[in-house]
């Protein structure tokens, strides 16, 4: 269950399990991608959840600044063995094995992204890993494409997109009605693609960020801000090429 709460001019977004276990206490948790988890008596009211985050409010969000200002320092990536790299919002480990005969190849394999490669070269374990991440954001976003757009009373087919590599952005929409997404975006949880595309598909009724826009963003994904919320915690990390 994804929620949020207000503190100051910004809002912290943070997902509710609620747990058969025996459980006595509400815990939270930041987790190191930003998100926050919050642990719950499967009998526990939302309402009572909800108001023990509003009380941590002020440690959360010192936690979430900290965690942001980290980022700020991100060093670039290496691509050798042991390195975090995430991909539908779970984070893997980089494996790279050399295979003389072998030609650069990419699979996910028990958690862990291994790269095959004829040699110890940091160039070809980058270009690797983004041709699967290209291929695997294509297939990803077209399945959510082909979910969601039906759903929009204002669409009459599903839109065409393609992929762009963007510093700031996660998508963008043409005036021809073509969605243009970050392949990046392949990294992040469902949930964010989602919005993200929901955002975009919005656009093609609306054109611009109006009380309109929002009011239609809201009536299709209620819950948008908590999930722009989450991506934009994880957007230092995931956009670290």
């Amino acid at each position: 269950m994804l929620r949020s709460i207000r503190y100051g001019d910004a809002r912290i977004a943070f997902a509710i399990s609620f747990t058969p276990k025996p459980r006595r206490r509400i815990t939270i948790h930041v987790l190191p991608e930003g998100s926050i988890r919050v642990d719950a008596p499967e009998d526990a009211a939302p309402e009572v959840v909800i108001e023990a985050v509003r009380r941590r409010a002020r440690w959360l969000w010192n936690e979430l600044e900290a965690r942001r200002e980290r980022c700020l320092h991100v060093l670039p990536r290496e691509y050798v063995s042991g390195e975090s790299h995430f991909y539908l919002g779970r984070r893997h480990m980089l494996k790279v094995e050399l295979a003389e005969a072998a030609k650069a190849s990419v699979k996910l394999l028990r958690g862990k992204l291994l790269v095959t490669a004829p040699r110890r070269d940091s160039s070809l374990v980058r270009a690797s890993l983004e041709d699967w991440y290209r291929h695997r954001a294509r297939e990803v976003f077209a399945r959510r494409l082909a979910e969601l757009a039906p759903r929009l009373p204002w669409l009459s087919a599903v839109p065409s997109f393609r992929l762009l590599n963007m510093r700031t952005q996660w998508g963008s929409c043409s005036p021809s009605g073509e969605l243009v997404l970050n392949p990046q975006l392949v990294k992040a949880p469902r949930i964010c693609i989602d919005y993200v595309i929901y955002h975009e598909l919005c656009h093609l009724r609306e054109h611009n960020h109006s009380p309109e826009y929002y009011r239609l963003l809201e009536s299709v994904m209620p819950d948008w801000e908590s999930h722009k919320a989450l991506l934009d915690g994880l957007a230092e990390v995931l956009l670290n090429r």
